[in-house]
């Protein structure tokens, strides 16, 4: 299905009701952290490259990505998820507040270590990224904690995100009180899930694996159209989802709804310079359209379009209304 088969004045007024929409995000917390520079020899220590570094940045990972993704679409997310009492976590508390994300639903947890990647780029190529973290399922007076905000905050939501990085906030003893709030509020459920978790997703809204993730859960690799029907198909019935969205890549992106509708969306990524953080894009904008009271496919044609924003930057980013509306409009016929 392209871009022309909808109705581009609709999706316009989808994109102008998503000013002041509050969707939650519930997931991991984490700081990218990134050294850039230029390689011009080899270590003589080892066979690996000498990163000259000329600068360094931090963006915002994981679930503050997604919230962040969200504020730039004009969207007031509230943000559930865990910092460590360290430097770490105060520049990300910082982060947070510099993109007028709320830090109410943020708890620190002195036990665990704040999550940081630190990826090496050089000449706009990642050479090698190291990983600080602690993947122990949250527990004890942290868990209960975001628990207590999870139950007080989602009545007031549209929408709620659980952004599953295997991290250690995403686990059935938050999962389930955080899918029964939403079911009580009304709210729809977007998933960005993590492989060894996909049973507890059951009977959410919709879930964004990529291809990968999805064959892998399924036990069956995607290699053809045959091979992504059975994976997509059998992912939804597993879980009674109403919808499961297979990012493919640069095959675009396969739909699968409860009741057998399926909808084929191609990329519309023209260039592509990193995909950190494509993810993020695609669930913030599913789950903010569908609280904008899209139907599955038109959120996930507004999630392509805005995926192939991002991933035209190096990395983290996120994509604005603007830019949203203006691949839109390039893609007229």
């Amino acid at each position: 299905m392209s871009t022309s088969s909808f109705d581009l004045a609709a999706l316009e007024a989808l994109v102008a009701r998503f000013a002041g929409r509050r969707v939650a995000v519930l997931g991991d917390c984490m700081l990218d952290r990134y050294l850039w520079g230029r390689v011009e020899r080899i270590s003589p220590e080892a066979p690996v490259p000498v990163v000259e570094v000329e600068r360094e940045s931090s963006t915002l990972g994981g679930a503050g990505n997604v919230a962040a993704n969200l504020r730039a679409l004009g969207a007031a997310p509230l943000l559930l998820g865990v910092v460590g009492e360290d430097d770490d976590g105060r520049r990300l508390r910082e982060a947070f507040a510099a993109c007028g994300l709320g830090l109410g639903g943020v708890v620190t947890d002195a036990t665990r270590p704040t999550t940081v990647k630190t990826r090496i780029v050089a000449h706009a190529q990642q050479v090698v990224r190291a990983d600080r973290e602690s993947r122990a399922d949250l527990s004890g007076a942290a868990l209960a904690r975001l628990l207590e905000v999870v139950e007080r905050e989602l009545p007031g939501c549209e929408g709620l995100v659980v952004s599953d990085y295997g991290k250690g906030v995403i686990h059935p003893g938050t999962l389930a009180p955080a899918l029964g709030a939403a079911a009580r509020a009304g709210c729809a459920v977007s998933v960005d899930p993590k492989e060894s978790h996909i049973d507890a997703y059951r009977g959410v809204s919709i879930l964004t694996p990529n291809q990968q993730e999805a064959g892998w859960v399924q036990g069956r690799r995607v290699t053809d159209e045959a091979s992504l029907l059975e994976v997509g198909w059998g992912l939804q019935q597993r879980l009674d989802a109403a919808a499961v969205l297979v990012t493919r890549g640069a095959q675009g992106m396969s739909l699968f709804e409860r009741g057998g509708r399926y909808t084929h969306l191609p990329t519309v990524a023209r260039e592509v310079y990193d995909v950190t953080g494509a993810g993020d894009t695609v669930v913030s904008v599913v789950a903010l359209a569908l609280a904008a009271g899209a139907d599955f496919p038109a959120a996930c044609l507004l999630a392509n379009h805005a995926a192939g924003v991002v991933i035209r930057e190096v990395g983290t980013a996120s994509c604005t209304r603007e830019q949203l509306l203006a691949s839109l409009a390039g893609a007229r016929p």
